[in-house]
């Protein structure tokens, strides 16, 4: 295809810049796709190919703009023109009945009431400059708060450009899904991380990372509820106003109502208590309000809040229920979790009968024991969890629950390694592993085998016709039709998927083996740099290391694996069924590496970071050609020592290596990203 002409190329990116804004409206605003994935993915990748060919067409509104990637030293001060107020509250009818009194005390113009789902996230300000979206903050202390618009420019549903050229400041609560959050918690917990409290702690940890390329991925949305300096878009309601945000492309939350009398509002509330539990988003109250703006000023403010709104809180629901036993369960990767087999318990919504214990230090933390009753809730109202023990009805010959010695699928020594707060097998063989490895082989983002869901798998694993990932490319249509609910029709399906998944490229079945360390970004770029399996199995760890992004702790994974006498035997599985084992991706662009202050050094980090967690800190040092250990030792070129730091750090002090403070830390990743 013919390069366009720069003059061809400006006219192009603004029916495309258009385009794409109009169908991302339509898919994260109104939850209406208007295009398939596919071909919005056309648009863009068209626009990402005329931005590389002319840069001086970059705008900050372009959609190419929102991935993230800004490495922050920290996050400057906000002050807000007009101060980001908090609302009082209420916990009952009798509450509402009295501030609805006080109202009408203070004037005599008629109340209409407008009421709003209270959604439980962050509140965030936005300021957009002739309809350009210029500067996104957090609420902070109401009056000041903190710079986060490189973070809240990745959140999709924040348009940069709005279908008016408004100048003014909206207001509004970033929130993480309820199927986000359960999903960033697993994936978490899978790699033995610390996992969020509820989603509110999420969409906050989120929106305050220093690396937007996190947020990035966390998929926060968003919902705006109020304005400030915003005058020239002559709304006089609440309800024109929200009318008027979402008519110019800001997301606004149709839940809401409008009401006469606050018994009506309260019958509103009762509807919504029965709801909330089938809301994709967490709530954690209703926001009533004074909707028209000329009574709203009549009836004034206190120092720290609005006369005219309250907004009304659940009461959190806990429960007792007793714990009967503990099972522990083995993960893909050898993290061994324990779960607290408890007496079924009604709690917000549904029966619960397990709640997971995460790993072996919040269990001793916890001292959950067989035997106790325990308080529990579900953290965001989605997961069960244990607040605590009831010690008063605790028996006198209770003893603190033995931590697992063992693998409890196939009775391995278990390891609890250093840096980690999980237990783990690390057993090739464990058949647990093997079974939640045939699940990952065959998910979406590796093989894409469709038809063979977790069910399926588990029958295959269970009657033995599959021993391992390659045993699936022997399966034929009499091995299949053995399963429940397993037709002819299915059966055919699920091998013609197998067949087509033999052409996948590389990448797919890197991704697929499930190699400790290597996500799905990471298999694409070893095998891009390497190409065939063989190349990739012969590859050393400084081959590996040298790649831009690679550090020490993915080499050394990736060594280990392809030097396990089962991996060679799994392979040559794979190349007698027919599987391709060659990179079919676009080759690889070589681009000088940036020089850092970390290529090369070997670095320790010890005691508790702010910032960033212990493994997010690691993946940033490693991306830019640094090597973090766990030990200090004469060849460790300085350590990094935050909260509470132990023996590490005297070791470093007796050996004389430099010792650096988080702050100096984040100040070399700021300088090395520039």
């Amino acid at each position: 295809m013919k390069k366009r002409t720069l003059a061809e190329s400006e006219e192009r990116v603004v029916t495309l810049r258009e385009e794409l804004s109009k169908h991302s409206y339509a898919y994260y605003v109104l939850d209406k796709p208007s295009i398939t994935d596919q071909e919005y993915d056309q648009l863009y990748h068209e626009l990402v190919e005329i931005e590389t060919d002319y840069p001086e067409l970059i705008t900050s509104e372009s959609p190419t703009q929102r991935v993230g990637g800004t490495i922050l030293p920290g996050f400057e001060k906000v002050t807000h023109d007009v101060p980001m107020l908090s609302l009082g509250n209420a916990f009952n009818q009798t509450d509402l009945l009295n501030f609805d009194q006080r109202v009408k005390r203070l004037t005599d113009r008629p109340i209409q009431y407008i009421c709003e789902l209270k959604i439980d996230g962050l509140a965030v300000s936005l300021r957009y400059k002739n309809g350009i979206f210029q500067q996104g903050a957090t609420r902070g202390d109401g009056v000041v708060g903190e710079d986060i618009t490189q973070n809240l420019r990745t959140v999709k549903a924040i348009p940069l450009q709005l279908a008016e050229p408004y100048t003014f400041e909206v207001r509004g609560e970033c929130y993480m899904p309820k199927a986000s959050f359960a999903k960033l918690n697993e994936e978490r917990d899978e790699k033995g991380l610390e996992i969020f409290a509820n989603p509110r702690n999420a969409a906050a940890g989120s929106l305050r990372q220093l690396n937007s390329k996190v947020t990035a991925s966390r998929n926060l949305n968003v919902y705006l509820y109020s304005a400030a300096n915003f005058d020239e878009l002559e709304v006089d309601s609440q309800e024109e106003l929200l009318k008027k945000l979402a008519a110019i492309g800001l997301r606004t939350n149709p839940e809401r109502r409008l009401f006469d009398s606050i018994e009506e509002v309260w019958s509103f509330i009762e509807e919504m208590t029965a709801k909330r539990q089938q809301l994709p988003y967490e709530i954690d109250g209703i926001v009533i309000k004074v909707n028209d703006f000329a009574t709203q000023e009549e009836i004034g403010y206190t120092v720290k809040a609005p006369r005219w709104a309250i907004a009304y809180k659940f009461p959190a629901e806990i429960k007792e229920t007793v714990v009967r036993t503990i099972e522990w369960t083995v993960g893909r990767t050898g993290v061994v979790t324990p779960t607290a087999i408890m007496d079924p318990v009604f709690v917000a919504g549904s029966t619960v009968q397990r709640a997971s214990l995460h790993n072996i230090d919040l269990l001793q933390e916890k001292d959950v024991r067989i035997g106790d009753t325990v308080l529990i809730h579900k953290a965001g109202d989605i997961i069960p969890e244990i607040l605590g023990v009831v010690l008063e009805n605790r028996s006198s010959d209770s003893e603190p629950y033995p931590i697992p010695e063992t693998c409890p699928a196939c009775g391995s020594q278990l390891a609890h390694l250093e840096e980690e707060v999980a237990l783990r097998c690390l057993n090739p063989k464990c058949p647990a592993q093997i079974k939640e490895g045939l699940s990952h082989f065959v998910s979406r983002n590796a093989m894409n085998i469709s038809g063979l869901g977790e069910k399926v798998v588990s029958q295959m694993f269970e009657k033995r016709l599959v021993k391992d990932v390659a045993g699936l490319y022997t399966l034929t249509m009499e091995d299949l039709l053995q399963l429940e609910k397993i037709k002819e029709k299915s059966a055919t399906n699920i091998l013609n998927a197998i067949d087509a998944s033999r052409d996948n490229s590389l990448e797919r079945l890197l991704f697929g083996l499930g190699i400790r360390h290597v996500g799905a970004k990471a298999a694409r770029m070893l095998a891009q740099e390497f190409e065939t399996i063989e190349r990739l199995m012969t590859a050393t760890k400084e081959e590996i290391v040298a790649i831009e992004g690679f550090g020490e702790i993915i080499a050394d994974s990736v060594v280990a694996y392809f030097s396990l006498p089962e991996v060679a035997d799994l392979l040559e599985e794979f190349r007698q069924s027919g599987v391709n084992l060659t990179y079919k991706g676009s080759k690889k662009i070589t681009i000088a590496p940036q020089e850092s202050i970390w290529q090369g050094k070997t670095v320790v980090l010890t005691g508790k970071l702010n910032h960033y967690t212990r493994q997010e800190a690691t993946e940033m040092i490693e991306n830019l050609g640094g090597n973090v250990t766990s030990s200090v030792s004469k060849s460790t070129d300085w350590i990094v020592a935050g909260l509470d730091a132990g023996s590490k750090l005297k070791k470093a002090e007796s050996l004389g290596i430099p010792i650096w403070t988080e702050a100096e830390m984040l100040e070399h990743l700021e300088r090395s990203e520039r």
